[in-house]
């Protein structure tokens, strides 16, 4: 049996309070909800279970190194250039979040999974696109412009599974946190 894995910090309750009502007014946006709001550490892709355990002990190796931080959520943006695929909230990059998404990259690597191509680029989905109007999408990417969170205390990530279901969206199951130790 397979797993379809990434690691990813949570989003505490408070700050998907900030988000949830923020998604709204983009025709062919399928939105996230709210339990499936995290910024993805290092996204893993379909494994072996023999291999998840090799995962989970290397996640657990760089917990106990990393210490605690914060994240901040701000403005918005799309992927996909001019046939947008997805709609986000950027996260700031911090040397503490940068350093942890760098270290799950390594990890995926003496496990022998393939590098990551794309460069990290912390982010919080916010929705899932198909044929939305490009003007709306950058209706929605200049609404949130100034959008800002206060910072929240990271002290823990973690190793999720991603489940797809038929009309309705994926389902993620935490596997296992990490509290960060360092």
């Amino acid at each position: 049996m397979s797993l379809r894995l990434f690691a990813a910090l949570a989003v505490p309750d408070e700050i998907a309070d900030r988000l949830t009502p923020l998604m709204r007014g983009v025709p062919g946006a399928k939105w996230r909800p709210r339990e499936n709001l995290h910024v993805t550490l290092r996204f893993f892709g379909e494994v072996p279970e023999t291999l998840a355990d090799d995962i989970d002990s290397e996640l657990s190796i760089i917990a106990e190194r990393a210490a605690p931080f914060e994240v901040a959520l701000r403005s918005a943006g799309s992927f996909g250039g001019a046939e947008p695929h997805a709609l986000f909230v950027g996260a700031e990059p911090s040397p503490p979040l940068t350093e942890l998404a760098g270290e799950c990259e390594r990890a995926a690597r003496r496990v022998g999974l393939v590098a990551e191509k794309r460069k990290f680029a912390p982010h919080v989905t916010m929705a899932y696109l198909s044929g939305a109007p490009l003007d709306r999408v950058q209706a929605f990417e200049s609404r949130l412009g100034l959008f800002g969170t206060p910072p929240f205390r990271v002290e823990s990530f973690g190793l999720y599974s991603s489940w797809t279901r038929k009309s309705a969206p994926n389902l993620y199951r935490l596997e296992a946190e990490y509290a960060l130790r360092g």
